[in-house]
């Protein structure tokens, strides 16, 4: 059974990339939130095995979004992803708990290795 993901991205194209990058791998994308609200309650809803979330997005961004589901669930696996990021932004994702930081366009086998690293 492939692993689930729930993309958090306020570009749907990050999504139709990220569901083509994991085409032919153990990953499947079962859900797609374009705003951090949708997200924290679709993350209820969808339960999913890791979350891509973008920082910059309209509403709450993806790093205050982070943080409320790892308050609920300590156990969630969230992957940053964002192609604007400074040394201060990538250490408070990894503060708040975020497994991985990748830069946008993301790179497939990087995208894989940061997906099976928040797994094991």
């Amino acid at each position: 059974m492939k692993k689930q993901i729930m993309v958090v991205d306020d570009s749907r194209v990050m999504e139709l990339m990220l569901s083509n990058l994991l085409e032919d791998s153990e990953f499947e994308v079962i859900g797609y939130c374009e705003n951090g609200e949708d997200a924290i309650t679709r993350y209820e809803e969808l339960q999913p095995d890791i979350v891509t979330m973008d920082i910059i997005m309209p509403g709450i961004d993806g790093l205050e979004t982070a943080q409320v589901i790892l308050e609920k669930h300590p156990d969630a696996k969230i992957i940053m992803l964002s192609s604007l990021a400074y040394d201060d932004t990538i250490n408070e994702a990894h503060a708040i708990g975020a497994k991985a930081f990748l830069y946008k366009p993301v790179d497939k086998n990087l995208l894989l290795d940061a997906l099976r690293q928040a797994l094991a």
